[in-house]
């Protein structure tokens, strides 16, 4: 009781949040929250890998692999031409042959050209893959865009400035994990 007669009260503590993993024999005690975040991961890259070939289905290309919308993409970017290597170093993929194997198949279908120089071939997206790209951003904006900014509108805070700051902690653990692998492959 405090001195004005009423009753103090407790202070009640949160409940520890419990995370949801896939692999629960993987959890460590030291790093729980590492397997939460591996197994929202796991569910977030299919779900976006779904995504973007179903929006590129949508845009008139539903031959296209989710490793051939990152491509043909990042090929587009800033309407730039790009090597192979650039494209594996700005996509993160070890792989070149995949890669590769991506872009013979856009060649194939008009959506980029080669251009030797010397001994490498940069890469550019032809009319129609830039007309494609525009496309599938019309498909984003109707699809993807419009949903996020209806729940944005119902989040507190700036939903933009976490997503900002989430695609900044996943570049940051793409770097914990590449040095990861690392020590992995000198064991």
């Amino acid at each position: 009781m405090s001195g004005d007669g009423t009753a103090k009260e407790k202070p009640t503590k949160t409940p520890k949040r419990r995370n949801i993993v896939s692999s629960a024999h993987l959890v460590s005690e030291r790093a729980e929250e590492l397997s939460a975040f591996e197994y929202g991961l796991y569910i977030a890259s299919n779900a976006f890998e779904r995504w973007i070939t179903r929006c590129m289905a949508a845009a008139g290309l539903p031959e296209l692999s989710s490793l051939d919308v990152m491509v043909v993409h990042t090929v587009n970017h800033r309407a730039r031409d790009k090597r192979l290597s650039d494209i594996c170093f700005v996509l993160n993929i070890e792989d070149s042959h995949t890669v590769n194997y991506a872009l013979k198949k856009l060649t194939r279908l008009g959506l980029v050209a080669g251009d030797k120089r010397g001994k490498e071939i940069f890469y550019a997206t032809t009319k129609e893959g830039a007309e494609v790209c525009v496309k599938y951003r019309e498909v984003r904006e109707a699809c993807l865009v419009n949903s996020f900014a209806a729940f944005s509108g119902s989040q507190e805070g700036d939903l933009n400035d976490q997503i900002g700051q989430a695609a900044d902690l996943l570049r940051a653990l793409s770097g914990l994990y590449d040095q990861a692998a690392r020590s992995a492959t000198s064991l």
